[in-house]
């Protein structure tokens, strides 16, 4: 064992000294600064809140200007292979995700600027109070026998041709459409937003707007619109089976059962040609107690879609229910959301 030496007499030691940690100054200026950890969840809620009192914004959206770019872009690279799919939908795809990056790292540095920017982004993505509102309003169309009016609203709500629709199979088509696009913009947003930020927020929202617009078996996007499809199956495969909980946990604030809706669920979901719109709507049938499902007729064709559920076809009446189950379900994907961005951070 080697002692330390000790200094001659007459000459003191040197006081200890602990050894000085040098902060290396590059390292908060490399990406580790990060916002405080109220933002992303504070900003969920105010988005969410904003969407429900004042639905989409009516002049200047900025997705309705994304859809302008995304069908011009089209119109250049259409070509009937899926390559030329592939490279549309990674252009816009990444351009958006580009866009909330910038959002995100300029949040980092001003706690205010990331909560507005937040917020602003989670309230343009949204389609909660347009999609619930459009419900009830067609619902109380047919309850009044306005059928004219109600086949005019109903491209507000799903791409089937209204002129062949009767009341019922408008009843039908609006009850599914509230069961998948409240999966599809509501809930998938919301969560995406919570895990990712601004980026999640507008990654979700240009992988959706592209399936509506390029998603469908026609003989034009069969091939074009495939990458786009596969892409939002993708990104709505976690999100779709927390809404399908979320309509059989809130089934008895409109007089259903949860039961119901999670035995439909099993059973029915995935008979579905959709792996995500399944899950959703068979879980809406059983909480609504109606069957969904039959005949669909698309400006592309006819498609006969599995029954989902057990019981009767659904009614206007049960189309207002499926409007308040929808606004049910994504005030709790907000908290739901809020929750998952504050234990994220």
């Amino acid at each position: 064992m080697i002692l330390p030496r000790r200094p001659p007499r007459g000459v003191r030691a040197a006081p200890y000294r602990r050894p000085v940690r040098r902060r290396i100054r590059g390292r908060r200026r490399c990406g580790a600064q990060r916002a405080p950890r109220w933002v992303r969840p504070a900003g969920l809620l105010l988005g969410a809140a904003a969407d429900a009192a004042l639905g989409d914004p009516q002049r200047w959206h900025p997705v309705a200007g994304f859809g302008r770019g995304a069908a011009a872009l089209e119109r250049r690279w259409y070509a009937d292979h899926p390559g030329a799919g592939v490279a549309h939908t990674a252009a816009l795809v990444a351009g958006a995700g580009m866009l909330g990056v910038l959002v995100e790292r300029a949040g980092r540095r001003h706690p205010l600027l990331g909560l507005a920017g937040t917020a602003g982004g989670t309230w343009v993505v949204l389609g909660g109070a347009s999609l619930a509102g459009h419900g009830a309003a067609l619902a109380a169309e047919l309850i009044g026998d306005d059928l004219d009016a109600g086949r005019a609203r109903m491209p507000n709500l799903c791409g089937r041709d209204p002129a062949l629709l009767d009341a019922a199979g408008m009843a039908r088509a609006g009850t599914e459409s509230m069961a998948e696009n409240t999966s599809d913009a509501v809930v998938a947003p919301l969560l995406w937003g919570a895990v990712a930020g601004v980026p999640g927020l507008l990654v979700h929202r240009a992988v959706n707007t592209l399936d509506a617009m390029v998603g469908y078996r026609s003989p034009r996007y069969r091939r074009f619109g495939w990458a786009a499809a596969r892409l939002d199956d993708l990104v709505n495969l976690v999100p779709a089976r927390v809404a399908a909980l979320l309509f059989a946990a809130l089934a008895p604030t409109v007089g259903g059962s949860p039961a119901a809706a999670l035995a439909a669920w099993r059973r029915d979901g995935g008979a579905h040609p959709s792996p995500n719109a399944g899950p959703v709507e068979a879980a809406a049938a059983g909480a609504l107690g109606v069957t969904l499902g039959g005949r669909t007729e698309y400006a592309h064709g006819v498609e006969q879609r599995p029954r989902l559920g057990c019981g009767p076809p659904p009614t206007p009446h049960d189309l207002r229910r499926a409007a308040q189950l929808s606004r049910r379900v994504g005030a709790a994907t907000a908290l739901l959301a809020a929750a998952v961005a504050w234990a994220r951070r």
